[in-house]
């Protein structure tokens, strides 16, 4: 016993003179490759915990003009190898360029862009509300509200003021920022009486705190001014897909006729809310040139709704959805790559717009949702109904919110500013006096 003994703090005392010799060595070694300026250590330093909320974020103006003059001078930003920039000038080709880039790679362009211009911790909420369901006149191949085709939507007259406010409460002590309101018709025209009931809504629903949207079919330029002069907030009026397929869609409203409702809107001062529909039997070609108008429009959409095709039977694109013996040809044949593909090539595109993660969310599961979040998703619709079809409900988006970690925009508050942008993080180059008059 007393020989192991010996030998054992023999061997201690060997191993001892052996660690300290081989720290004296990596000492030596680091403070000599430190010193030596064409070598780079590699060091892992465990990030550090992080640091209490801020009472007070810093945000942008909430005025969508008002944010945007603010950045009039800037040209690009750049961050983790990415560069981006607003541009109205995109030609089909780049936009194409993009959509078709492998997807790991568009993924993480996207999502690179979305934290150099908005903080992806925040998401707004809209609940939308059908204050006119049924009865259009319209003929749009996908919808369940039309008079040409027999869907289980049953017409029924305009809701009453009172009851539209309670709604917007609810929506509210739910969690909404923002209460939107669609109605089911071709157009304002000259229904007097519903839209003085409706310019009254939207007065209420602002009174409340709440932003205001509303869908009601085309407008002139007079009724977007007394919307503007109501409180509205933003006006949503989809081109839901490329000029090339829309007569395939629709072909009692021209594509034209949605392009002066947008016009009217935009010059009365109102948001312009404008997306489209995935799963109208388009193709690639067609997702693209939809995002190329959005882009190269005079000021990109302050939002872009993007939907998937609810397939409802009795409409001319659901029948077709549901003949098992059709050849897949793109109708409501949209699973959640297609998504997060084109929200990543809106992202890009249109860096300071809100994308928004609209119909067709209840169909995918929360991983494939964090998948479209990722991509540059920061706003969704939420209740239980998108004018006629199925949502998920407020309780299950509060969870969905606490799983991501996400938080709501306030009404009436600007978006936080990026996180990367007040760390410094991200480069902003700026164009001069002289460049910008040229521009």
């Amino acid at each position: 016993m007393t020989a192991i003994s010996i030998a054992a703090r023999g061997a201690t005392r060997a191993l001892s003179r052996s660690s300290c010799l081989r720290s004296s060595i990596l000492a030596t070694a680091s403070r000599s490759l430190s010193t030596n300026p064409n070598v780079v250590i590699d060091k892992f330093v465990s990030s550090p915990p992080p640091a209490a909320p801020s009472a007070a974020p810093i945000r942008h103006p909430n005025d969508v003009h008002d944010r945007n003059a603010n950045y009039v001078d800037e040209d690009t930003r750049s961050m983790a190898g990415v560069t981006a920039t607003v541009r109205h000038n995109w030609t089909k080709s780049e936009i194409a360029e993009i959509y078709t880039l492998p997807f790991h790679e568009l993924m993480y362009r996207a999502s690179t862009v979305h934290r150099m211009y908005w903080d992806p911790a925040e998401v707004q909420q809209c609940t939308l509300l059908s204050i006119k369901t049924g009865g259009c006149t319209e003929d749009c191949s996908y919808c369940s509200q039309s008079t040409r085709h027999k869907t289980f939507v049953k017409p029924t007259p305009t809701m009453k003021v009172q009851e539209v406010l309670q709604a917007a409460k609810r929506a509210k002590e739910a969690g909404s920022t923002r209460f939107c309101m669609g109605a089911a018709w071709r157009e304002l025209g000259n229904k007097k009486n519903a839209f003085n009931h409706i310019l009254d809504m939207v007065r209420g629903v602002n009174g409340m705190g709440l932003e205001v949207c509303c869908t009601l079919g085309m407008l002139n330029a007079e009724q977007a001014r007394q919307l503007k002069e109501a409180g509205l907030t933003a006006y949503n009026h989809n081109l839901d897909t490329s000029p090339e397929h829309y007569p395939n869609v629709i072909t009692t409203r021209s594509y034209e006729d949605r392009l002066e409702t947008i016009a009217n809107v935009r010059d009365a001062g109102i948001s312009v809310c404008c997306g489209g529909i995935l799963g109208l039997g388009e193709k690639e070609t067609d997702r693209v040139g939809l995002l190329h108008v959005l882009s190269t429009l005079p000021e990109h959409p302050e939002s872009v709704p993007i939907n998937a095709l609810v397939a409802v039977e009795g409409t001319p694109l659901g029948d077709t959805a549901a003949d098992e013996e059709t050849e897949s040809d793109g109708i409501a044949d949209v699973d959640a790559f297609d998504m997060a593909r084109m929200i990543a090539t809106a992202r890009i595109v249109m860096p300071r717009t809100m994308v928004r993660l609209s119909a067709g969310r209840l169909s995918f599961s929360d991983a494939e949702q964090y998948l479209m979040f990722q991509a540059g998703a920061n706003s969704i619709f939420n209740g239980d109904k998108l004018l006629t079809t199925d949502n998920p409900a407020f309780d299950e988006d509060t969870a969905l919110f606490n799983k991501f970690g996400f938080v709501g925009k306030p009404a009436h508050a600007g978006p936080r500013v990026a996180p990367s942008e007040v760390t410094g993080e991200v480069e902003i180059t700026k164009v001069t006096g002289a460049e910008q008059q040229y521009a």
